[in-house]
């Protein structure tokens, strides 16, 4: 079966099948909404199940800090898994105006 294309809005072609990030809509106009909750979710879901087992661990070693260590390393886990499925990396450029990016598209500039 061949490999149907769809067009996005922009004119770029992205195939079909290809997997969006998560969190992310296709059209990118939801205004970091939905990928700020999946940021949320994979942190918080990350020092859970973390914590429960560092808990599960202290209890058969009979010690009380492995918990803690559990939810840190979820939490950093949480990050880094977002970071790695582009949650946390902005869309716009910092510290530029629209104005620093150059001509126009439609080329017609009133330059002299």
């Amino acid at each position: 079966m061949p490999d149907r294309k769809r067009t996005a809005k922009n004119g770029s072609s992205v195939p079909k099948n290809a997997a969006p990030t998560p969190g992310v809509s296709a059209e990118n106009n939801d205004g970091g909404y939905n990928a700020g909750m999946a940021v949320f979710s994979y942190i918080i879901g990350g020092i859970i199940v973390w914590s429960l087992i560092g808990w599960g661990l202290d209890y058969l070693w009979g010690t009380r800090w492995i918990v803690l260590a559990g939810a840190l390393l979820g939490a950093l886990g949480g990050f880094y898994l977002s970071h790695m499925h582009g949650l946390t990396s902005s869309r716009t450029t910092t510290g530029k105006s629209g104005a620093d990016s150059g001509p126009s598209a439609d080329g017609n500039t009133n330059a002299k």
